[in-house]
């Protein structure tokens, strides 16, 4: 190989209050014996790189741009009432990119390394928003012959969540799911997953255009947040489905009423099948894990719903940690194979370095838009 240094993303929040990101050159990796060195050629954005880059912190009315190519910086203010939360990172030059694909050039010298020279990975390996990265071997998903860089970008983070929210409806003896924002990415992958594995599944969206989506998809439970007709319709696809679980992507919605009105209407579905009336409410469990925060208004809970249910958040790496690396291998494997199909995601733009930080990428990415989804092409 003859390059000799790596471009990469960084983002720094300073002390003073402000964000930049930039593009840097750093010396060319080298794989340790049990590493591999990826050529990165695709890495998507998704909710969870906002965090780093730390969009979601700043104002975005203040994003200015200084040079160009190389030398491009993006700066934006922090919004005041979030830089506590930025005190454990302030002033340092921080990676981005939760998850990529690209193909093996080099390998350190074990052998599980060297035989993957080659081959086009998929990897959750932190930092992926750089033109080259070393990451260790097992930490590879290799994939099929013939599928390329973009196919592949988005191969952990939605696909592995959505079969993670199948796993843990199962190891928590619930037999059906709900999911809000359900037209996104991830949420599509779940219709494709529970149509297949025969799961009910309620889908919990806000336009009409995003009904029409996922019934295309064969959804059969899909409710508006926007109709008036919300709160009855919802209680008749849990009626209909049973289901007890919700995973929300919002952390608010609706007003920030979202979670309270699952809740609300899973107590009313499993009062139509109680044999008798307790004032202490059902005592079906229901539960709603908040895996996403699209939004930033309060969570409010409006109490009606007994005294059988739970709010919590979920995160996917410690759940991971509960499924076991035997079922979590069962699993990638599934994604590798079906990575066209149940797990293909699409992008709305596929972007340059520098492209990434002009203000209107920014402002567009930030949004979070369903069906706005943007690949960084490290080597465009």
């Amino acid at each position: 190989m003859s390059e000799q240094t790596s471009k990469e993303i960084r983002s720094t929040v300073t002390s003073e209050g402000d964000i930049t990101i930039s593009i840097v050159n750093v010396a060319m990796p080298v794989p340790k014996d049990h590493e591999v060195l990826i050529k990165v050629e695709a890495a998507p954005i998704n909710p969870s790189d906002l965090a780093l880059l730390t969009t979601f912190a700043a104002d975005l009315d203040s994003l200015t741009l200084t040079g160009s190519g190389d030398d491009t910086v993006a700066s934006m203010k922090v919004r005041p009432a979030l830089m506590g939360a930025m005190k454990p990172r302030l002033d340092q030059a921080m990676q981005a990119g939760n998850e990529g694909s690209g193909v093996i050039v080099a390998a350190g010298a074990n052998p599980e390394a060297q035989a993957l020279i080659g081959k086009t990975v998929g990897v959750a390996g932190g930092a992926m928003y750089a033109q080259y990265r070393c990451v260790a071997a097992q930490s590879c998903l290799v994939m099929d012959e013939g599928t390329t860089s973009a196919e592949a970008a988005s191969s952990f983070v939605n696909p592995l969540t959505a079969l993670a929210f199948v796993e843990t409806m199962k190891m928590e003896n619930h037999t059906a799911l709900v999911n809000t924002a359900a037209a996104s990415n991830l949420g599509q992958m779940l219709v494709k997953i529970c149509k297949d594995d025969g799961i009910p599944l309620v889908n919990i969206v806000r336009k009409a255009e995003q009904v029409e989506v996922l019934k295309s998809l064969g959804a059969e439970y899909v409710c508006n947040t926007s109709d008036e007709s919300f709160m009855k319709d919802l209680v008749a696809a849990l009626i209909a489905t049973g289901a007890t679980l919700a995973f929300d992507a919002t952390g608010g919605g609706n007003g920030g009423k979202l979670p309270g009105q699952i809740l609300a209407a899973m107590e009313i579905a499993a009062n139509k099948t109680a044999k008798e009336y307790s004032r202490y409410g059902s005592d079906i469990y229901k539960q709603v894990y908040i895996y996403g925060g699209l939004d930033q208004s309060p969570t409010i809970l409006n109490r009606s719903f007994g005294m059988q249910w739970g709010l919590g958040g979920w995160l996917l790496t410690p759940m991971i940690g509960r499924i076991g690396m035997e079922r979590f291998g069962q699993m990638r494997a599934r994604v590798a194979k079906e990575i066209n199909t149940t797990f293909a995601s699409h992008y709305t733009q596929e972007i340059s370095f520098e492209e990434m930080l002009q203000p209107e990428v920014i402002k567009a990415f930030a949004k979070q838009a369903t069906g706005e989804k943007f690949l960084v092409v490290p080597h465009k």
